[in-house]
């Protein structure tokens, strides 16, 4: 079944493969949201007078078991028919005639399929959101719990100064607040209702856009019915660099743990459970999970540049091209929950190592420590920094493993709790709840 299939036209077997590709598999992820759009379009056709109220009340309620048909995990679109949306069309029309042909009186196929991209990718931020501060609290968490414990700091990858496993889980955790600023930007974004753009210019239909809007639980409308369909690839690509950002934190963290774990450093271990071994070394512990963590999230960095270069050149109005979107980011998100879901696992079940600092070979880590020293003596800096250096050239550097930074966002002064209302207050900006509320409507 097509939806613009006419009785003296039909497509090759061969060009049907290739254009349908894998939409139909993705269409299942769309599934729920193209019915949940259908109910708010039906509701609104109702209310301009394009359908009676008892031909309203029938679809609505045939599009809620429907509906709780396309969430089981096991539902499919079954061959022969071209995407869920002539799906749903077709279950109605089985069940209630002609009734069923007249939902897509005022629509499109390209504004449902923005209207449920929006959707489904509305929802599944959501689920980054929130796993990115739950993981965002844990790292907190660590912070206050080894923020006496402390740690080499680098630069160049050389030893450079102390810096304590506090600052280090709170530099990510701080990291994933500015992440999720700009995947709140991102749900500004989203959240903006394209239905009633039709195929990008809008319907003669006396329609009523702020109605669909108010059901489904948008923000606001994609007003200028060509931008919202130009607004199709440029969504995506907006996503996608809001994962990416996330995604550079985790790949960082995960390089990090990967080297700290390493026998050389030996700063973190982990239990064996959550490490892997060797086929032929058994002493080996290998960071398999933040390798692959690494690994998919620099995968997910590359996701802005792909849709970039898939979307150049593009004019207004709908292309083919859009529908390979899919295929690239769809996956993403499951695969970056996964990332976070193992961040989570093997930072809950972190074990830190004690007195690092009064190994030897980190000494000179402590040397701007007895510069500033000799300063707050009285002595110039440049002559203090020269006294040490001579010092450290002689074999003669003496230094204590004593350290007192009390200025805001230091060892001493983490700042964990200005941070964490920062994170709250974000959160809140997301405003979840109002979509939730909107779909409960649209199913009770």
């Amino acid at each position: 079944m097509k939806l613009w299939s006419k009785s003296n036209t039909s497509t090759t077997e061969a060009v049907e493969k290739f254009t349908v590709g894998k939409d139909k598999d993705f269409d299942t992820l769309l599934a729920p949201y193209d019915v949940l759009g259908s109910i708010a379009h039906v509701k609104m056709l109702a209310s301009i007078g394009l359908l009676t109220h008892q031909e309203m009340l029938a679809l609505v309620k045939e599009l809620q078991v429907i509906y709780q048909k396309v969430i089981q995990p096991d539902f499919s679109i079954p061959e022969g028919v071209e995407d869920i949306h002539s799906y749903v069309e077709l279950l109605l029309t089985q069940k209630l005639g002609d009734m069923g042909k007249k939902i897509h009186s005022a629509r499109s196929r390209n504004d449902q399929v923005l209207v449920d991209i929006k959707l489904y990718l509305r929802a599944e931020i959501q689920t980054i959101a929130e796993s990115t501060n739950a993981l965002f609290e844990l790292l907190q968490q660590k912070s206050e719990e080894y923020k006496n414990h402390l740690l080499p700091g680098y630069t160049h990858l050389q030893l450079a100064m102390p810096s304590s496993f506090g600052l280090w889980f709170g530099a990510y955790a701080e990291s994933l607040l500015d992440d999720l600023t700009m995947l709140e930007a991102t749900y500004r974004v989203v959240n903006k209702n394209p239905l009633g753009s039709a195929a990008g210019y809008g319907s003669s239909f006396p329609i009523n856009r702020k109605m669909t809007t108010d059901l489904l639980g948008f923000d606001q409308l994609n007003y200028n019915v060509v931008y919202a369909q130009m607004g199709r690839g440029k969504t995506e690509r907006i996503v996608a660099t809001a994962l990416a950002n996330i995604a550079d934190t985790l790949a960082r963290m995960s390089m990090d743990a990967c080297l700290y774990l390493n026998q050389n450093f030996a700063y973190i271990s982990f239990p064996a459970e959550l490490t892997t071994g060797s086929s032929i070394m058994p002493h080996k512990k290998n960071p398999d999970v933040f390798e692959l963590t690494r690994s998919y999230c620099n995968r997910i960095k590359a996701l802005p540049n792909e849709i970039s270069l898939m979307t150049a050149n593009l004019p207004s109005g709908y292309q083919r091209d859009l529908q390979l979107l899919k295929e690239h980011l769809f996956p993403a998100f499951t695969e970056l929950n996964n990332c976070l879901a193992m961040m989570q696992l093997m930072f809950s079940n972190v074990q830190v190592r004690s007195n690092i600092a009064e190994d030897p070979k980190f000494q000179y880590m402590f040397s701007v420590e007895e510069v500033n020293k000799l300063v707050l003596q009285g002595v110039p800096f440049r002559d203090a920094y020269q006294q040490i250096g001579n010092a450290i050239e002689k074999g003669e550097f003496n230094y204590s493993t004593s350290v007192n930074h009390t200025h805001e966002g230091s060892m001493g002064n983490l700042c964990n709790a200005e941070i964490k209302i920062m994170m709250d207050q974000l959160m809140n900006r997301f405003q979840f709840s109002k979509a939730t509320t909107a779909f409960e409507l649209l199913l009770s």
